[in-house]
């Protein structure tokens, strides 16, 4: 029965990926670390339960990358969900770092034969219960010890991030948004219970590792040496994290903002917090014309990463409904349509004497173009001419 709790919670990872990556890009971190979690548990499960050298031979090692990509995760969430980032910076993938490294330091087990491997497994979980390897740089002890301290300090840093994002979005914007309550118990919950669980590890790996306390009582090393006890309280708390998800809607469906509605125009604002529509073929064809005649008076495509994914978020049409309506109703892809909407704003920009202010370089990138050369094969495929000759025959 345990396996029930990773395998919902894998379940729910992909529901997340399905139906939020496209529309809020923060919750691709949520179910990244939904993922990772459940995982965890999962190979734990397959380590001590299944009492099979296969599944004790992959899950052995191979899998302890992932404990140190669960608080970058996290905080990857927390992060591009309070400043409303889609992308993040060069900077942030220090936090993979951890990970990297104790992915090179298992290398000297993980290069091993899979029988050697799987034989080394059964004996230390099974047999002597001494979890010592020979690592490249730091003991099975450390690591087993240091993941969910590692943990416990993304926890701490996420909150304050969003405790000090909050207070500064309240001083530019003279309040918080709507969502902020609803935000705050859904990350505070979410935080508190890695806490548990991550403490709980903590104390479970000392004991295993033969740390003790001064303090300690029969009671103490009885219970967070029990692997049982260690599985109850690390699946069935990633089991209520799933679970808990649930009963935050605007979480799961990802129609939620940190910043303030009133920095938010009334239009933009009711098609990006109200639910993915569900139109029929009829009414795309009715519809969509207008709707999106309205939305390209902002320009989106001008930008760089300009994509259906965010096109179904900011119209909240669900992507799917997109693509059938440029393939039937326009016989394009989004791709060839984007690139005719492009060229057709910089032929503006030509024709409105742009060409002779600034440089062919400089309208390609100002028509969503990310190089000149994509600019000049593109134009060419549709006009015929490239934008050089093009602009030489507006002048004659």
């Amino acid at each position: 029965m345990g396996i029930i709790f990773p395998l919902f919670g894998i379940f729910t990872s992909f529901l997340l990926i399905y139906y939020l990556s496209s529309l809020n890009r923060s919750n691709a971190f949520l179910a990244l670390f939904f993922l990772c979690c459940n995982l965890v548990v999962l190979v734990y499960y397959g380590l001590h339960y299944t009492q099979n050298l296969f599944w004790e031979g992959i899950c052995f090692v191979h899998f302890l990358p992932l404990s140190y990509l669960l608080g970058p995760f996290l905080f990857f969430y927390v992060k591009t969900l309070v400043t409303d980032q889609r992308k993040l910076e060069k900077f942030d993938f220090i936090h993979l770092i951890p990970a990297a490294f104790i992915a090179i330091n298992c290398l000297p087990f993980t290069t091993l034969p899979f029988e050697q491997k799987a034989k080394i497994a059964h004996e230390i979980i099974n047999i002597t219960e001494r979890y010592t390897l020979d690592f490249q740089f730091v003991s099975f002890e450390f690591i087993l010890v240091s993941r969910s301290l590692h943990l416990l300090a993304y926890c701490l840093f996420s909150l304050i991030y969003f405790t000090v994002h909050s207070q500064r979005t309240k001083t530019k914007f003279g309040q918080l948004s709507t969502n902020h309550g609803i935000l705050k118990r859904w990350i505070y919950l979410l935080c508190a219970i890695q806490f548990v669980i991550s403490s709980n590890s903590v104390l479970h790996m000392l004991t295993v590792v033969g740390i003790y306390f001064d303090f300690q009582s029969d009671a103490y090393t009885q219970i967070f040496t029990s692997k049982q006890h260690y599985f109850a309280v690390a699946g069935g708390g990633f089991f209520l994290q799933n679970l808990f998800l649930f009963l935050f809607p605007k979480i799961l469906y990802g129609n939620i903002s940190f910043i303030p509605d009133k920095v938010r125009g009334n239009l933009i604002r009711d098609l990006k917090y109200s639910l993915p529509k569900k139109r029929n073929f009829v009414e795309t064809n009715l519809e969509f014309k207008e709707e999106i005649a309205i939305y390209l008076l902002s320009l989106p495509f001008t930008k760089k990463e300009f994509s259906i994914a965010q096109m179904s978020f900011d119209l909240k049409i669900p992507e799917r409904t997109l693509s059938l309506y440029f393939n039937t109703s326009l016989g394009l892809s989004f791709s060839e349509w984007r690139k005719k909407i492009r060229i057709d704003y910089a032929i503006v920009m030509i024709d409105s004497g742009d060409s002779k202010k600034i440089t062919i370089e400089a309208i390609s990138s100002n028509a969503g173009f990310a190089s000149r050369s994509k600019f000049i094969d593109a134009f060419k495929e549709q006009m015929g001419i490239t934008p050089s000759a093009y602009i030489k025959s507006l002048e004659k």
